[in-house]
């Protein structure tokens, strides 16, 4: 119970770990996402301002360049052509001023641009050439040759052309402003497609926790509806269970019982709460209870099958045996006590009286058994002591035969003869008696018996003496059994000297040994032939001592054979039984278990 809430726990803080990841890689989505897709944009948007603004400023700069180198020179010439005026002097010498503080401001602005800083480097020696052949030329007109300074500035135009550098640096800033401006643009589509794209994840991210939020609600509404019937249910069940059950506080005060309880005790304990102790009339005032049931509370210790005598109504007393464990509401951290009460009145007095007549049984089983004893060492004594009678009367029988000699007549010969032979027989029977008495008595010596064997050994024991007849044998595989291997060798002995005895007149005598399964999973053994058989009727005198259905002119034998034979399968737990039918011969079963666990009996 405990591993089961720990699970449900563990599994409630996982579902509750995921979703949170959830909901934050949502949010993430929804807002992080379209600020950092914004930011982005926007960098992108203030660099490529920043592009064209200076694209714009190289641009100026260098058409600037151009127009003052060629102003200072228009107003070298114009010098040439007699015009002294300051502002005139001034415009030729503003080249030399102002135009090398504008090659570093290119240079400045380009120079993260190799190709425009050589051109800048190619300019700025044309510039130098030129602004030395105009100062070459200033310096010819103030000496008063003008063809010396007129030649100075048409070579500083053939030798040092600006031109063609401005027009290529133009061309080249506006290839990368070009190239710029297309770079914006694909990023600013891409920008877009992200942003789409962001606000149909956002749509979507929307429109699943919509769904899921009403996907569980609606789960929630229907769990809580579960969570009532089966609130109802176990309220049912807990009321319909016949065993006294009953919830009590950490003070033993009740919280709930069934109606059983309230039945077996007595009063309105369905609406009321009591305390324990003052529940049906003194019955739970036991100190000692008390003391186990608020040790189950504040130690947790569990109480199983404690026996109790209650008083009951009319004087009597109540049999019951009460268990009782601690239970953790999930609303609060206080224990409460689970108590139920069986009721073994009934069950305690038919102990009583079934140990009773044990006791008595165990007495009756007693002398039974001392009379058995009395029989067995009777039969034995007077096995015993019948021995010496016949012995006197076989050896005076044989005496009075040599006394008589020749003149013993024909029927006093038939006298001895009967007289000799029935003292056989009766020793014969003495010592059946004797073995009779020895497998009642002797234990059991249980060890592994291969019945393949015994039975070979019993088959060729059987046709010892049985020449000139014709017998098919047909023999099962017989499994290893647990049992006495001289007390299973006399059974098998038994039942296969039978079978070839009342075959004794068939042409073809067919014996048959089986094994089969029996219901208990029990070894079932058959031995069958097809001799003379026996009427059922007397199958009941069949295993008894001394019992015979055929006279002894017929089958010669003592009648002993199968009653050792029940008696020995008997004590290794199984049993005997015969099927037959006048003339078409026997079947005779026995079982035994099929284990060590035989349940043998000494």
């Amino acid at each position: 119970m405990r591993l089961t809430t720990a699970t449900n726990r563990w599994r409630s803080r996982g579902v509750l770990r995921w979703r949170t990841a959830g909901l934050l890689l949502a949010m993430f989505i929804i807002v992080g996402l379209p600020y950092l897709v914004t930011r982005v944009t926007a960098a992108d948007s203030q660099r490529t301002n920043t592009w064209l603004n200076r694209s714009s400023v190289i641009e100026a700069r260098t058409y600037e360049i151009a127009y003052i180198v060629h102003d200072s020179e228009a107003a070298s010439y114009r010098m040439f052509a007699g015009d002294q005026d300051a502002a005139t002097r001034a415009r030729s010498l503003r080249a030399a001023h102002a135009v090398p503080t504008l090659l570093r401001q290119l240079r400045l602005l380009t120079r993260d641009n190799p190709d425009q800083q050589a051109l800048i480097g190619s300019l700025e020696s044309s510039v130098a050439g030129r602004l030395t052949l105009m100062n070459q030329a200033l310096s010819r007109v103030q000496r008063g040759n003008v063809a010396g300074a007129r030649q100075s500035l048409r070579d500083a135009e053939d030798l040092f052309p600006i031109d063609p550098q401005i027009q290529k640096l133009v061309e080249n800033e506006n290839a990368l402003l070009s190239a710029r401006q297309a770079a914006a643009r694909r990023q600013l589509f891409n920008a877009r497609v992200v942003l789409t794209v962001t606000a149909l994840a956002q749509l979507l991210l929307l429109a699943i926790i919509v769904v899921t939020s009403e996907r569980q609600i609606g789960q929630r509404q229907l769990a809580e509806t579960r969570e009532d019937r089966a609130v109802r249910r176990s309220r049912l069940i807990f009321q319909a269970v016949r065993e006294p059950i009953a919830l009590f506080d950490a003070n033993l005060n009740s919280l709930l019982v069934n109606n059983a309880f309230s039945e077996l005790y007595g009063g309105d304990l369905l609406e009321k709460s009591l305390p324990l102790a003052a529940i049906g009339d003194g019955a739970w005032s036991d100190p000692l209870l008390l003391q186990r049931l608020k040790d189950v509370l504040l130690r947790d210790r569990e109480l199983w099958d404690y026996d109790a005598v209650q008083p009951a109504d009319g004087g009597l007393q109540r049999h019951v045996v009460i268990n009782a464990r601690r239970l953790q509401q999930q609303d609060t951290d206080e224990p409460t006590l689970l108590l139920t009460v069986n009721d073994v009145t009934v069950r305690a007095l038919a102990e009583q009286q079934v140990k009773e007549l044990n006791r008595q049984l165990e007495g009756k089983v007693a002398q039974i058994s001392d009379i058995n004893r009395e029989l067995e060492a009777f039969s034995y004594s007077v096995s015993h002591d019948l021995r010496a009678p016949l012995r006197h009367v076989a050896g005076f029988v044989r005496k009075l035969e040599q006394h008589l000699g020749p003149r013993v007549d024909e029927q006093a010969a038939h006298y001895i003869e009967i007289i000799g032979s029935s003292a056989q027989r009766m020793a014969l029977l003495i010592d059946d008696l004797l073995v009779f008495s020895r497998l009642g008595r002797g234990p059991l010596r249980l060890q592994a018996v291969d019945l393949q064997s015994v039975v070979e050994e019993a088959r060729a024991l059987a046709e010892s003496g049985q020449e000139g007849r014709r017998i098919v044998w047909e023999v099962a595989v017989l499994p290893m059994v647990i049992g006495d291997a001289n007390m299973l060798r006399t059974v098998w002995q038994n039942l296969l000297g039978n079978a070839v005895k009342y075959t004794g007149q068939c042409a073809v005598a067919r014996i048959e040994v089986s094994v089969g399964q029996g219901p208990q999973g029990e070894y079932e053994f058959t031995v069958a032939d097809n001799g003379a058989g026996f009427d059922m009727q007397y199958a009941d005198k069949l295993f008894g001592v001394f019992q015979r259905l055929h006279r002894a002119s017929e089958f010669p034998g003592n009648g002993i054979g199968l009653a050792n034979v029940r008696r020995i399968v008997a004590r290794h737990g199984g049993r005997v039984w015969a099927e037959a039918e006048p003339g078409k011969g026997a079947r005779f079963h026995f079982s035994l278990p099929a284990t060590d666990t035989a349940g043998a009996r000494s």
